[in-house]
């Protein structure tokens, strides 16, 4: 086994673990009332690292000779409204020929027979439902659909999503996700009202197909806690899933809102903080590409843009050399002025008098 494989499997866990704890360390001050002229002595380095890796193994009685022979699965246990521990990593060890073949049913069987107090979300089992998204050795995947590795007796690593707040064990905070969400209005819009007896809004295959890729998403929030610019700006950057679920509903054919969808996502950094890296597409479970979807609407926006500026330019003009306003396709328009109008316009008020009094 290589050196870098060897550093890769000791620093990924440690790394993880490092971004889950960075958001749940209680008191924490902002960088300009930390004292900088107090430099960090090497033990505490070390004291910090140490309570990084801090483990141990759950009370089960096993020996050693039967831990050798059993599936280990260090999960991250952590209860922000208990201050009797700190965040860190309980061992478990489970029979695979006793336990189903999937992470979530060795979860379900840890906290049915070994350790009733261990937390995690799951709801439908099929990949479906999107409630039991972690990090399972290093990469986020639904538990219900992330086999167990059969062929080794390597531990198993399970934690919660990163750089999501911890609300216990691997339970995350996803409110802010879920508000994001919201705002994009993810349902159909339309403006011209139903025939009478028209129940459905057909679309062709053409305009259906376009929605393949896009429509799958279970919002598990596995791209988004993914995502740097999300780690940052998750408060300003509405992130991957919900970006591409925003471009679900633009490039819907039946949907009759779609300048007003791109407007919405304009500014604020909403949109413009995607930088194409494409972590977001490797980290999805259900094998889906929001980095693509980010970039055609962003091309789509763009071009939304060049049309209400030249739109915009256009109106510019005509009113410079108009008088009357009239609506024409939706369209501010202006109508030009006769020519006997324009000499009226040029002749002083005075003229104009004498004019109607020889008249």
């Amino acid at each position: 086994m290589g050196m870098i494989t060897l550093a890769g499997k000791f620093l990924r866990p440690l790394v993880m673990h490092m971004c889950a704890v960075s958001r749940m360390l209680p008191n924490r001050r902002p960088f300009s009332e930390v004292e900088k002229s107090v430099a960090p002595k090497l033990s505490d380095v070390v004291d910090t690292l140490k309570g990084i890796n801090y483990r141990y193994d759950s009370p089960q009685g096993l020996s050693e000779a039967q831990k050798k022979t059993m599936k280990r699965f260090d999960i991250f246990r952590y209860d922000p409204s208990s201050s009797d521990e700190p965040p860190h990593f309980v061992s478990y060890y489970l029979d695979l020929d006793k336990c189903g073949p999937m992470f979530l049913d060795a979860l379900i069987k840890i906290k049915d027979e070994i350790d009733p107090t261990l937390s995690f979300r799951r709801s439908c089992r099929e990949g479906i439902c999107g409630s039991c998204s972690m990090n399972i050795d290093g990469r986020h995947n639904l538990a219900c659909i992330a086999p167990i590795p059969k062929n080794n007796k390597e531990r198993s690593f399970v934690a919660p999503l990163t750089f999501m707040n911890v609300l216990k064990d691997l339970v995350v905070d996803m409110t802010n996700f879920y508000n994001q969400y919201k705002l994009i209005n993810p349902y159909l819009k339309r403006k011209t009202p139903k025939k009478p007896g028209e129940k459905e809004l057909c679309q062709s295959i053409e305009d259906r197909a376009k929605i393949d890729g896009l429509y799958e998403c279970v919002l598990c929030g596995s791209c988004s806690s993914s995502c740097p610019s999300y780690w940052w700006h998750s408060n300003e950057y509405l992130g991957p899933a919900i970006l591409q679920q925003a471009y679900r509903w633009v490039i819907d054919s039946r949907d009759e809102y779609t300048g007003e969808r791109l407007e919405a996502l304009g500014g604020d950094m909403k949109l413009d903080e995607c930088f194409q890296v494409g972590v977001c597409s490797l980290a999805c479970p259900k094998g889906l590409n929001p980095r693509k979807a980010i970039q055609e609407l962003k091309e789509k926006y763009k071009e939304y843009e060049e049309k209400k500026k030249k739109e915009s330019t256009n109106i510019e003009i005509c009113s410079m050399h108009s008088n009357t306003p009239i609506l024409h396709g939706g369209c501010l328009l202006y109508t030009s002025p006769s020519p006997r109008d324009r000499q009226k316009s040029r002749m002083p008020s005075s003229a104009c008098k004498k004019k109607k009094k020889k008249k």
